[in-house]
This record gives C-alpha cells, sequence and structure tokens, in this order.
C-alpha cells in the first residue's frame, strides 16, 4: 500500500498485492487479482518491466487463471537467474503450499539455499520455508534445527517458529510444542491472522493434554476472537471444534456462526480445502442442505472445472465429501478409505491440518465395519505422526487390535 501510494505504476507492488489476493483464496480476492493483473497489462504500456517484474507479471497470469503450479513454475525458472530474489521464492512457496506440492516446495528450497548465505539479507527467512518443507517430508530433526537456525539469522520468523512446533505436533510433544509457542508468543502474536493459526497449534497441543476447557478458551481469546471469513481462520476453528467434538465434548453453540459462512459460501470453489472445511460446519450442525449444495457444487468443478483445483476436486474432493456426507449414515459400502487417505496431500495445507480429515476417515470406516479402511487408514496417519489415543478409539469400535505403526521419518 505505501509503495502503491508512492507510485501507483510500481509493477512490483502491484503484482505481489495480486498474488496475496490470490493466496486469500475467495471468489472476490480471485476477481481482485484478475483486476489487478489488468492494471499490470495497462501498466506495461507505460513502462518496461525488469525481468523480475516479468517473472511475476507472467506467473500471476498463470495465478489467476487457476494454475497455481504454473505460477510457482515460473516464478522458480526466474530464481534459476536470481536465486535471492526473496519475494519469487516466498511467493513460489507459498504457491506450492497452496496447491498441495510438498515434494515441489523441498525440491525448490534445497536446490535454492545452498545459493544464500548468511549474509545476504533474509537468510533466516529463507531457512524457515526450508525448515518448513523439511518437515512436512518426514526429515524432522533436520526440521527442527533448521527453524531453530532460522530464528538465530531471523529472531522474527513467525515461519521458523511454525516449522519446529509442527516438529512438536507431528512427534507428539505436547508439553514442548506449549513451551515453545508460549515462549515465543511475542514472534507470532502481532504477525495479522497467522496468530490465530498459532493459536490453533497451541489449543491442539492442549486438547491432547486432555486440557479441553484450555482448548476452548484459546479458540474464543486468539483463534476465533472474531467471526472472519478469511478460509485461513475458518480452517482453524472448523478443524479444532471438530476434533473437541470427536473427543465427545460439547462446544456449545461455537459452530452456528462458522454454518452461517459456510451457507454463505457454499457456491465458492476457489479452494477445495476451504469448501470442505465450510463442509464441516454444516455437517456439525445437521445442515444437510447445505452440506449437499456444498457437495454439488464440488462434483459440479470436478466434471467441469478448469485449472487446478479442479483436478483436485476430481482425484480427492468429491470422493472426500461423499465419504463425509455418508457420516452416521453408514452409506459407505463403495467408498475405498485408504485410497482417499493416500490422495489427501493434493488439497493443500499441512499434514498437521489435514488429520482432521484422516481422523474422520478412520472412524467413518470403523463406523461402517471396515476394519481394513481402518487399518490403511492409520498406516496413512502413522506414517505421518506418533500414533496416539485416537488410534485405539477407532479400533476399538471394531473391537479389533491394530498393528502398532511406527512413523516413517528420515
Amino acid at each position: 500500500d505505501e509503495a502503491l501510494r508512492a507510485d501507483p505504476l510500481c509493477l512490483t507492488a502491484l503484482a505481489f498485492d495480486g498474488f496475496m489476493q490470490i493466496l486469500l483464496a475467495r471468489r472476490e480476492t480471485r476477481a481482485a487479482a484478475r483486476h489487478r493483473y489488468t492494471e499490470l497489462v495497462a501498466a506495461q504500456k507505460q513502462i518496461q518491466p525488469t525481468d523480475s517484474e516479468r517473472a511475476l507479471i507472467e506467473a500471476l497470469k498463470f495465478a489467476v487463471e487457476g494454475r497455481q503450479l504454473q505460477a510457482a513454475a515460473r516464478l522458480e525458472a526466474w530464481l534459476e537467474t536470481d536465486p535471492t530474489d526473496f519475494i519469487a521464492l516466498k511467493l513460489a512457496h507459498a504457491l506450492r503450499f497452496l496447491a498441495g506440492d510438498e515434494p515441489g516446495m523441498l525440491a525448490a528450497t534445497s536446490r535454492l539455499l545452498p545459493l544464500w548465505s548468511p549474509s545476504v539479507h533474509r537468510f533466516g527467512y529463507v531457512l524457515g520455508c526450508h525448515a518448513f518443507a523439511l518437515g512436512e517430508a518426514g526429515r524432522l530433526e533436520e526440521a527442527e534445527a533448521t527453524g531453530r537456525r532460522a530464528l538465530e539469522f531471523a529472531p522474527d520468523d513467525a515461519w521458523g517458529v511454525h516449522a519446529v512446533s509442527h516438529v512438536h505436533e507431528t512427534l507428539g510433544l505436547t508439553k514442548q510444542g506449549i513451551v515453545w509457542l508460549e515462549q515465543n508468543r511475542a514472534v507470532w502474536k502481532m504477525c495479522n491472522n497467522f496468530a490465530g493459526h498459532m493459536a490453533w497449534h497451541l489449543g491442539l497441543f492442549h486438547m491432547k493434554r486432555g486440557k479441553f476447557a484450555d482448548a476452548l478458551a484459546i479458540y474464543d481469546s486468539e483463534i476465533r476472537p472474531t467471526p472472519t471469513e478469511d478460509f485461513r481462520d475458518v480452517a482453524n476453528a472448523t478443524s479444532i471444534l471438530w476434533r473437541i467434538g470427536q473427543n465427545g465434548i460439547s462446544v456449545g453453540e461455537r459452530w452456528d456462526e462458522l454454518n452461517a459462512i459456510a451457507l454463505r459460501r457454499a457456491d465458492d470453489t476457489t479452494l477445495v480445502f476451504a469448501s470442505l472445511h465450510h463442509l464441516l460446519s454444516c455437517l456439525a450442525c445437521n445442515d444437510r442442505l447445505g452440506a449437499a449444495r456444498i457437495v454439488a457444487n464440488l462434483d459440479r468443478l470436478a466434471r467441469a472445472g478448469t485449472g487446478d483445483q479442479a483436478a483436485v476436486a476430481a482425484r480427492v474432493g468429491a470422493p472426500l465429501t461423499r465419504a463425509l456426507r455418508a457420516r452416521g449414515e453408514f452409506r459407505c459400502a463403495d467408498l475405498d478409505f485408504g485410497d482417499i487417505a493416500r490422495k489427501l496431500p493434493a488439497l493443500g495445507g499441512s499434514q498437521a491440518q489435514r488429520d482432521v480429515f484422516l481422523r474422520t476417515l478412520a472412524m467413518l470406516a470403523a463406523q461402517a465395519g471396515d476394519a481394513t479402511g481402518v487399518d490403511e487408514v492409520l498406516k496413512v496417519r502413522h506414517a505421518q505422526r506418533t500414533p496416539d489415543c485416537f488410534t485405539q478409539k477407532s479400533a476399538s469400535i471394531l473391537s479389533v487390535q491394530i498393528e502398532p505403526y511406527k512413523l516413517n521419518v528420515a
């Protein structure tokens, strides 16, 4: 905003704002990004873009067309020329995260990080990106060490704090996770709505210790203090309430405002990950009509949509919605729970965020009497995280003994 006030034709600022609108992933923000791209096309008639600006503009064109992975690839192609272009690097990282390309995130940071040095400005933030990508790949020891090193160079790097928190969550280190987040509260507390996501991690740690009242207090004061429609805020809220409900704990009327948002967003399929969280809100409120609208819209996207998200809807979104709608109705005979579980990374988000769907698939399979389905889902889940009490809860519904799984980490 400051750059554009100083120079309304600042191409980098126009493009960067366009990408911020893309990452907000709502229908109206996608339209705002398209408007920014139109402004950029017009501005180029007056200003010759630099090579870095040209890369941003061309990548934004892919993004507004719904092709986030091509946008990331265009930015990374430019990084081959200038590997220390931090804006391009951070945007490519964010786009691959949104699009569910975990291997691509790690490949990019692994390739680019050796071309940086501690003397280069923002080196610590690049370490934070690499730490997160390492954690999602299961390289937890490296992820924690890299995340802590990121903070040595960039003490205000909330993404580095976040990467280490993911390691604690993956390994079930709840006490250490709480201490880590509280020690670094000053780093993340003022970091816009990302603070709500960090508070979500804190709430999860308390929930896993059985401190549900503490988790709900954090929900009210830090995760959901205001009823925004940002999909990230909604995902934080719905996924922790859903998990708490799976433990048999009442959350009162907290679902109501989320269900109202879900109804307003039922026809917006900009991001399948967001639509699935809206579906959880409808199901939690037993709003079958709202749920049916979301499912129908995702089916329509899968059949006739274009861009990356149409492929995600076809590959995993539509099958997962059918599984979620079967909740409590035992209409699961034709569902391959293991196949859905294995395809979940395409949704984007982190393993910690997607765990709400793995937990639910395991419970659905158990309720349907599908021991094979339970086993396959838990194999996927325990390749990503240390087994917890949820494992036995899923198995106990079937009164079967589930084989213990070893966390698959490098």
